[in-house]
């Protein structure tokens, strides 16, 4: 739910990382970004990994985009849509964001709502690090990107799926 209590706001951001282990902090630094910008209509949850749990974050939403670093990730980020999928085991810990997905549709019945990820490049997660010098610079284009996701649906309209950076 939105911080005033009330309804969900239709925009949820989840974002994934562990602040730290070096590049995994681009998650919550992308979420305390926009955290910081307080936008209406944006709930902004953070997370040191997904759980089915999550699903029940989804509820009254419009979008969801979930925010993760990735070692394999086209640099600057990939951005890309997202649908259900069952793809863990009961007793799995941490599951991907195909599988919230499929835990909405399985836990509420209906349609979870549109999601993207928005996953960033990141080089080096060791314990203890800082953030790199190069996923300083994929965040800040895809902290760019996430306002332009973020905005495009307070604005009503529809993102494009796939979305080559500049």
């Amino acid at each position: 739910m939105s911080e005033s209590g009330g309804a969900p706001a239709p925009v949820l951001v989840l974002a994934v990382g562990n602040p730290s282990r070096g590049d995994d902090a681009i998650g919550p630094e992308l979420a305390a970004r926009l955290e910081a910008a307080a936008l209406p209509g944006v709930d902004v949850i953070t997370e040191f990994q997904l759980q089915v749990e999550n699903a029940l974050d989804l509820v009254g939403r419009e979008r969801v985009i979930f925010v993760d670093a990735g070692t394999g990730t086209p640099a600057p980020f990939e951005l890309r849509p997202v649908a259900a999928a069952a793809d863990f085991l009961h007793t799995s810990h941490a599951i991907s964001p195909e599988a919230v997905l499929a835990t909405y549709r399985r836990v509420t019945g209906g349609a979870p709502p549109a999601a993207w990820v928005l996953c960033v490049r990141g080089e080096k997660f060791d314990l203890g690090e800082s953030l790199s010098a190069p996923a300083a610079a994929n965040l800040e284009v895809a902290w760019r990107e996430l306002r332009r996701l973020v905005d495009e649906r307070l604005a009503h309209t529809t993102p494009e799926p796939w979305v080559t950076p500049p």
